[in-house]
């Protein structure tokens, strides 16, 4: 017979196995609805799947929330279960996300020790921020009313069923920028006769990196990276056309304000110094995720409870989660779950040789569970 332990790796490794990127999820949501309406769950499914577990007679919900997509990533691991979709790989752990959240819903509906309703949220594509905005979009929480709402992200190099968390910002924004610059290409012999646009572009990376050293205060956390620098030229073709694409990092709105009101005020005066044309595109689809105080103090609680180690006020992460437009809609908070400090569990998100480790599943589970207990105690409304 096997234990609940053994349930949740097969569980998991399955997950593994079989990767799909965002929105793209359809094997995904079919075995968690699947698994969901076998455990007794009334389950919708849409641009996600939520299943609803009631016990007791209270009126009160909380949300609980996993996230489902995989990445474009080629797998180098040598373990036994190994993604079978060659590109693709869960590569952030999203595979124990889910399953542990899955755990949860079983123990819970065996035991329904609680009083009110638990509202299992399994998002997609939380990787390019839209599957939270999605499953908003569709009514989820208004179909679905949820007094706060929870999210689990593990975190490689922490000590394995560690607990973090802080209030307020937790996750930092992130902005995609595009600069186009349209100059005059021309012979490489001859510059004199245009302007070359990979000059004009290689000014702008310069000048961009003075938003954070020169521009916002020291310790601000904000980041600005030129990451892809685009031109037509050839080997003896001056380019008249440059792309510069990039990343922004905000812990706040101000700064990520700040941030791009100063980058159109650098492409505009590098161009005008030049005499090209410059564009700016600034797109935010992930805003700062901030904790609410109420739902910080019930994770250290649940998770004092679970026997993990918690450590309170952790510092905020730099990277950035979509879970930010839940908890921007209902009070809440994102927390990190130790993933362990050595070996495929140690190496780092979206690393190609990462791993989720299985002995979080019945952790994280029994998480779950005292947060539930914790949120909706039995025999109180």
């Amino acid at each position: 017979m096997t234990t609940f332990e053994d349930r949740l790796i097969a569980l998991r490794r399955d997950f593994h196995r079989h990767p799909e990127l965002g929105f793209q999820e359809e094997r995904t949501k079919a075995k968690v609805a699947e698994h969901l309406r076998g455990l007794g769950l009334e389950v919708h499914e849409g641009a996600g799947v939520v299943g609803l577990l009631r016990a007791g007679q209270g009126n009160r919900a909380i949300g609980l929330r996993a996230d489902m997509d995989a990445l474009p990533i080629t797998e180098i691991s040598t373990h036994d279960y190994v993604s079978e979709t060659p590109g693709k790989m869960h590569a952030c752990g999203h595979d124990g996300h889910m399953t542990m959240l899955l755990g949860a819903a079983e123990r819970l509906a065996q035991e329904r020790d609680f009083d009110g309703t638990a509202v299992f949220i399994f998002q997609p594509n939380e990787e390019h921020g839209l599957g939270a905005q999605a499953m908003i979009a569709e009514g989820v929480l208004e179909k679905f009313p949820i007094e706060e709402v929870y999210a689990i992200h593990n975190l490689p190099g922490a000590p394995a069923g560690q607990v973090s968390t802080r209030p307020g910002q937790i996750c930092n924004s992130e902005s995609l920028f595009e600069i186009s610059i349209k100059g005059q290409g021309g012979h490489a012999s001859m510059p004199q006769a245009g302007v070359d646009a990979i000059t004009v572009g290689a000014e702008m990376v310069l000048a961009l990196q003075t938003i954070v050293s020169r521009k916002l205060a020291p310790g601000s956390g904000a980041v600005v990276s030129v990451t892809e620098f685009l031109t037509d030229g050839q080997r003896n073709v001056l380019p008249g056309h440059a792309v510069l694409k990039g990343d922004v990092r905000a812990r706040v709105p101000a700064d990520r304000e700040a941030v791009e009101r100063l980058m159109r005020q650098i492409a505009a005066g590098v161009a005008s110094t030049h005499g090209v044309e410059a564009e700016v595109s600034f797109n935010t689809e992930f805003v700062e995720a901030i904790n609410a105080e109420g739902p910080v103090e019930a994770v250290y609680r649940a998770g004092e409870a679970a026997g993990c180690e918690v450590i309170r006020n952790r510092p905020p992460m730099s990277f950035s989660e979509d879970f930010a437009h839940f908890s921007a809609a209902v009070p809440g908070c994102f927390l990190l779950l130790g993933n362990g400090e050595e070996g495929p569990n140690g190496q780092p998100l979206h690393s190609a040789d990462y791993d989720f480790n299985d002995a979080l599943l019945p952790i994280g589970a029994e998480f779950w569970v005292q947060l539930v207990r914790d949120r909706l105690p039995a025999g109180k409304d």
